[in-house]
């Protein structure tokens, strides 16, 4: 009994510190749980901004920055930068977060990890403005999702780095939109990571087998010609059909049952 008051008491007053240390008129976003024993080290708000949101990886060209694709947005924006605890890596929890925001119906919309996400040193400095964010090129990882409804007009940004004296951080973003945000598609590659990871997709509701989100399947689907995939839903059929007609191989494509809800297309990854 006095050891387990004894770890409560640690526990409790660890929690303490950790709030302690948050900077004056700091708060987490609504939409993303803290992680345990991280502590805020930067926050920012501007009640009307425009941010870039990159699809692809950051580079400089000419002393320009340059992305695949991009998504410019603006509104109500809110910014808040954890310091992580030692006991857990910048990885762990990014995916953690990641996990959460898909588990609340956010929509994924491009993800990096690494070197394929570009100069970490241009992500700190001229996307996020948070020179605490620079660290090495193959210690970082970015997702940028749009929530679920009611916040369907928000986007929501991820970063996680490892700095060279082993720290490691995780920024997010949140930007309400002012005007409707429209489709917004993710990137093929991005699909494919996330089918690889979570060994299945869940498209919106929206994503009809007759819209563009079809070749954007198909192409994440033809980046790796060996994965086959089960589809269901109401709709898998139609899918089924107009993926074939994009020149996914009609063998790579089963009809599951009793997976999915309604008209969304779940798509599994088949081992």
């Amino acid at each position: 009994m006095k050891l387990f008051s004894a770890l409560f008491a640690s526990v409790f007053s660890g929690a303490l510190l950790a709030a302690a240390a948050d900077v004056p008129g700091s708060r987490d976003l609504e939409a993303l749980p803290r992680f345990p024993a991280s502590h805020i080290v930067a926050f920012a708000q501007e009640p009307a901004a425009e941010r870039i949101y990159p699809q692809g990886s950051v580079r400089r060209i000419s002393g320009r920055l340059r992305y695949e694709r991009e998504i410019l947005a603006q509104g109500r924006h809110q910014a808040v930068t954890y310091e992580l605890p030692g006991t857990h890596s910048a990885d762990q929890v990014f995916s953690a977060s990641r996990e959460a925001l898909l588990k609340q119906g956010a929509e994924l919309l491009y993800w990096c990890q690494g070197r394929e996400c570009g100069s970490s040193s241009l992500w700190a400095n001229a996307v996020f403005g948070n020179s605490t964010l620079y660290g090495s090129d193959d210690q970082q990882a970015y997702a940028l999702l749009r929530l679920a409804e009611p916040n369907h007009e928000s986007l929501l940004a991820l970063y996680s780095i490892t700095r060279g004296n082993r720290r490691a951080y995780l920024h997010a973003e949140q930007l309400d939109a002012d005007a409707p945000l429209g489709t917004l598609l993710p990137t093929p590659a991005t699909l494919l990571r996330q089918l690889r990871s979570d060994g299945q997709l869940q498209l919106p509701v929206d994503a009809k087998a007759d819209s563009a989100w079809v070749e954007v399947l198909a192409r994440s689907l033809n980046l790796d010609s060996t994965l086959r995939v089960s589809l269901s839903g109401g709709q898998a059929p139609a899918w089924r059909e107009a993926l074939m007609a994009q020149r996914v191989r009609e063998a790579r494509l089963e009809l599951g049952e009793g997976e999915g809800e309604g008209d969304a297309l779940n798509v599994r990854l088949l081992r």
